[in-house]
Formats: C-alpha cells, structure tokens, sequence
C-alpha cells in the first residue's frame, strides 16, 4: 500500500476511536502510522472524530531520533520547553510549524515498532490503570502480552520511559509489545494494520469487562418541584460568584495585583454552570462522607478539564459563595466541578464548550471510580504529578485549542439568551443572530419537534450545546416556569429574553369573535408578562450577586403597535399594549440592571407569518377583503409592499442589528425602536 492509503487506513481508525464516547473525550487521544523515513502523527488539540490529512504533523524520523541523544536539564519547565523546540525541529515540512503543533507524545510514537499506533483512554480500561491492583491484575489477565508502564510524569520523561521499558521487554521476551497499559494515563495498541489494532483492543475490553463486579448505574432521577426550586436558586449564585472570581483574577494579573472591587470593575468574563444527576451522583452526593471517597484526580485529561479537585457543598447560598471564593483563593483557579449535598452536581466553565468538558469528565472520572472497585479501589495521581500536569504548557495549549477561548471584547459572547417562538420564521433568525454573536440560546417554541431540529442544525453550525431547544406556551405560566427550569439547568442563567411568539387573527369588527381576540391577546400581550415575570426573578438574583452586570428583555413588538392597523384590531392591541408593558417594566427593573425595550419590525414578508399559503396574513388579507381590488395574494404583496419608501420588507438582519444595538447601548431602556423602512416615523 502507497502512503496515501496508509494515512486513509489511519484517519479511518482515528475516526472510528475518536467519535466513541467509550474511548476517548474531548478530543483526546493520538494515533500515528510511521514508515521507514517519516511518521505521521495528529496534531495537538486536533479532535480525532472529525479528523482529515491536515489534521496530522509530518515528522522526520532521524529528526526525532536524534532527540534520544540529547540531554535535557533536570528541571521540568525548562527541560519540556526545550523539548518542544526539538518536536518542532524534527517536523518535515517548514509550513507546518506555523499552522500544527506535533502532539507532545510523538516521541512516544516514535519508541513504538510499529507502523501503526493508537491511544485511547476508553473508561473500562482507565478502571485497571486507575487502581491499587491494576498491575498486578493486568499480569493475572494478559500475563507478557501486555506491557505495563508505570506513573510517571508525561511528555519527554514518560518517553524516554516507554522506551528503556520496550527494550527491557524486548530483551527479555524476544518481541515487541503491542499493548501497553499506562498507569494513570490510558491505553496504547500498535500492529502491522488498524485491523489488528481493533480486533486487540476488543479482546482486551472483553477480558476486562469479565473481571468487572458491576457496572455504572447513570438511570435518570426525577427531580421533585422543590429540587427544581433548589437549583433555580443555586446555579445563577454559583454562575455569578464564579464569574466574579474570574473577574477578579484578570483584574489582579493586568493591574499588578491592584485587585479592585467587582462591583467598580466589571469585566467581559463569563461564566456558564450545567446541572447534572442521576443514580449514581445522587449516590456519591448523599453525605460527605460518600462523597470523599470520589476521586477525579486520575489522568491528565481529568485535571486539564475538570479539574483535581471538586467542591462538596450543602446547599445555602451563604455557603456557596464563601467556600467558592475560600476555594479560589487556595487553589488559584475556579471549581470546575460543585456538588451539592443531596441535590447534585453542577459543573463550571468559561464557556458552554469549557463547562461540557469538566462534565463529560466528571462523568468518566465517575465510571473509572465504580470499575476500579472490581480491582481494589481507585488509586489517584501523587500530588507531585498533579503539580507537573496543572502547570504544563503543553496541556495548557491542547486546552485551548480543542475549546477554544470565547472572544472577550465581545459582550455578547458566551451570553444565555431565550428566544421564544423561535423554531421558524423571525424568531429563527433572531436565534441565529444571536448564535453569531456568541451566545447560549435557547430556542423556546410551541412546536418542540421543530425546536429541536432548529437546534441539532444551529449546534451543528456554531457548536455543541449552543443551542437548547425547550418546548413552551407562552400563555401558560407554568409552561413558562419549566421552561426558565430547563435553561437555567442547562446553562446557569438568563442573560438576554427575547419575546418574540406572537400570533395574528386579522378580522374586522364584524367577524372577529371573542375567542379568536383572547387567543391573540394571551399569546401576545400576557405571554410577554408571564416570560418577563418568570425571567426577570433569576436575572434579579444574578444582579444582586453581580450589581453591574447588566441584562436585557427584549420584545419584538410591531409596526402596528406604533399605528392602528384597519381589520386587525386584536393583533394591534395587544401590541399598543406591549409597548405601556415595556415602558413600564423598563421603570420597575432599572434597579436591577435589567434594560427593558421593544423592537417595532415592519413588514417580513418573507416569513411564515406573511406568506404561509395556507395561514399566512397574505392569504388572510385576501380573504378579509383588507386590501380593496387585491385578486390575488401577489396583489396583496405589492399593496403592502408600495406602501414602504424603502420599497421592500424588513429582513432578519434588519431586525438583529436592532437587536444587538438596544443589548449594547447602555444608555436607552423604555423605548420602542422602528425598523420599518420609513413606513413608522417616530414623532
């Protein structure tokens, strides 16, 4: 087989390891192939489960060898920068240092015989690896097949390990190990092809799966009505304390320790907290007690995303801000990860990516604690290790690069806003305005199969968990209470409430019956109430933890409730009506740091509500006679369309630059903003 073939068979592999949750998170993992003269290996921070040729580093194997010979001095920092420098000597193409960064384990590829290498850190096995038995265990079950490695610090000190062990195992047993088990680190398999490669990883999960006294119990728990009273109240409180500690940290390191109080220094950092239980986090949160017997401090990947050390907490407020800032300030960095006594866990991060991280390996640090039980217990990393791993750079740059850092100067990013009626139509493209700009979005709608799709396309777009989709009626209170629940369980919060569901009956006087006008009217005008109502409350705590972070409600309202509209009194009404709820909500919750405004859109012609064949205003303007002479719906268009001096409708991004411009003028709340081409002139 070509090369090319070769590096096809290793991006099918890479592939087929790196999009299953069983083996590797978070863009974890490596995989390499090499050939007489060059090895191929991914780059740093690259994710295997999307991963293509440009995702790997082309190295020059004598280049690489060369670095066996080399001395390194004994302190660590200085020893692994100057390794580095060495990797990126060794790679064959000058471009490629300035576009990929070779993986900091390539040397350990490198001390692999074999074409083909693979490394993985699948749960099952970490269970072994994490143990107080695993080596003796790993003997007992694979005897010399396998070559275990013990702990020790990674980059160029755990390469230069696996290879004095490889030679030693080579001396001794006349081959070359295909499996090595690396203490507290995960899992490598090397073979001829990536056939081999799978079939020895199978085998091997089976034979440890034998051995396995249970198996994670994650059963979903239901969450009773004071539960859910419990985490409304504490997440926006972890969200916000955190978010001022971030605050304080990027205030003390740009202004020389000269710490300012959050409340005079506000800053762009963010914050997002996601809850999370089931049966067996409600089993290690049920007492202290229980739950100091959970380790997370287990691997590299579990200190670089989650963290080493999680917060056990009982559930006052008072509580929860003093041991986050106590924990803070002993061990220089947030908690990723809260539990709180009998209720669950909560994991934090920077953004929505960062804070599905630290949950995503809370949850494999959860099953590597149950499968280590059926090898003598867990067995953590020392304390001199955690040190090493907390301050590498290497691991530090992988960080960010597979999550990606939230730009600051933009204040709309990493944002928690609720859209509502936005599966479709306006709302949609509000939602998606929002997106681009960074925020979380919840997309709230009647319709939830459309919701949901909206939002599998929107997180396909802008990325994994930006988007929530949240079933609702706005006219109905408790609909609109499980639905600040649900965002405030998913994201820690409410930043930005767009209200934007709305529906239009047109009729005139003598068609127009009673229940069609309360319809209308409970949608329009109480839905904006109940959502203001219900969001306002968790935005009021945020304020009174945080007093200068600001927030926005935001009522997408209408031309027609600025002019009276002929035959469509029930839809104006209940917008005129909008208008005195915005002036007025904007009075009683400037106190709060909350701006409150309408926007006044024209015409969207191109929605739904306008051309819908079937339901849409031009058929039923037809149909009502509203426009005189109009035979047909196109003559109902250019009726409406004539009467804009702009001469057309109002589009999405009309719309979203209305939007982000009432979000970042601090100075406007109470208003009521035109887009409408001209046909509104305010007076």
């Amino acid at each position: 087989m070509s090369v090319e073939e070769k590096l096809d068979e290793l991006i099918e592999i890479s592939r087929y390891y790196g999009t299953n949750p069983d083996f590797l998170l978070e863009g974890g993992g490596n995989t390499s192939f090499k050939d007489s003269y060059h090895l191929y290996i991914k780059a740093s921070g690259v994710a295997l489960s999307t991963i293509d040729k440009s995702g790997f580093v082309k190295m020059t194997r004598p280049e690489l060898q060369k670095i066996w010979q080399r001395e390194y001095p004994d302190n660590p920092g200085e020893r692994e920068t100057l390794f580095q420098k060495d990797l990126r000597r060794a790679v064959a193409e000058i471009d490629d240092i300035c576009l990929k960064r070779p993986s900091v384990e390539t040397l350990l590829h490198e001390a692999i015989p074999y074409p083909f290498v693979v490394h993985t850190h699948p749960a099952i096995i970490n269970g072994l690896t994490c143990s107080k038995d695993g080596e003796r265990i790993s003997r007992e079950l694979f005897g010399d097949s396998v070559l275990w490695i013990p702990i020790v610090n990674p980059g160029y000190t755990l390469a230069i390990t696996v290879k004095k062990h490889i030679e030693r195992y080579h001396k001794t047993h006349g081959k070359n190990p295909r499996i090595l088990l690396l203490q507290n680190h995960g899992l490598f398999v090397a073979g001829e092809t990536t056939e081999e490669i799978k079939s020895t990883t199978e085998k091997l999960v089976k034979e440890i799966e034998k051995r396995l006294e249970r198996d994670p119990d994650f059963s979903k728990t239901e969450l009773s009505e004071k539960e859910k009273e419990n985490i409304v109240k504490i997440a926006p409180v972890i969200r916000m304390t955190v978010m001022k500690k971030l605050g304080e940290q990027k205030i003390a390191s740009g202004n020389s320790g000269d710490k300012k109080s959050y409340d005079k220094a506000p800053t762009s950092k963010k914050s997002i907290v996601t809850f999370a239980t089931n049966s067996e986090i409600a089993r290690i949160v049920s007492s202290r007690e229980n739950f100091s017997k959970f380790r997370m401090d287990l691997t590299p990947d579990h200190l670089v995303y989650a963290g080493s050390k999680p917060l056990f907490l009982n559930n006052t407020e008072e509580e929860i801000e003093w041991a986050i800032e106590n924990y803070t300030e002993e061990e220089k960095t947030i908690p990723k990860i809260i539990a709180i006594e009998k209720l669950g866990i909560f994991a934090c991060g920077e953004s929505k990516r960062d804070t599905e991280a630290a949950l995503n390996l809370f949850m494999d640090a959860l099953r590597i604690n149950i499968y280590a039980e059926s090898f003598g217990g867990v067995n953590p990393l020392p304390q001199e290790q955690i040190e090493f791993i907390t301050n590498w750079e290497s691991e530090s740059y992988r960080k960010r690069v597979t999550l990606g850092k939230s730009e600051e100067s933009n204040k709309l990013a990493e944002r928690i806003a609720i859209v509502t009626g936005s599966a479709q139509g306006i709302g949609m493209g509000i939602a998606e305005g929002l997106l681009r700009e960074g925020c979380n979005v919840v997309i709230a709608d009647l319709n939830l199969e459309h919701a949901r799709e909206t939002a599998k396309e929107f997180c396909n777009k802008f990325g994994r968990g930006k988007a929530k989709a949240i079933g609702v009626n706005v006219a109905d209170e408790n609909s609109v209470r499980e639905l600040v629940i649900s965002t405030v369980l998913e994201y820690g919060g409410i930043d930005i409430l767009v209200s934007n569901a709305g529906v239009l009956k047109a009729g005139g006087l003598d068609t127009m019956d009673i229940e069609s006008f309360d319809f209308v009217t409970k949608v329009n005008y109480y839905g904006y109430f109940i959502c203001t109502k219900h969001v306002s409350e968790i935005m009021k705590t945020q304020n009174r933890l945080y007093r200068e972070y600001s927030m926005d409600i935001i009522q997408i309202n209408s031309k027609s409730g600025l002019s009276g509209s002929k035959r469509n009194f029930a839809y104006a009404g209940g917008k005129f009506g909008g208008i005195g709820l915005t002036q007025s909500f904007a009075l009683e919750l400037v106190e709060n740091n909350i701006k409150v405004n309408s926007i006044c859109p024209g015409n969207y012609f191109d929605g739904p509500l306008w051309s819908d064949p079937e339901k849409g205003l031009f058929i039923q303007y037809l149909r009502a006679n509203k426009v005189p002479g109009a035979k047909t719906v196109e003559d109902v268009r250019k009726f409406y369309e004539s009467k804009v001096p702009m001469l057309r409708g109002v589009r999405i991004e009309d719309i979203n630059r209305a939007v982000k411009y009432v979000i970042e003028q601090e100075y406007e709340t109470g208003q009521a903003v035109p887009v409408t081409g001209g046909q509104i002139m305010l007076k």
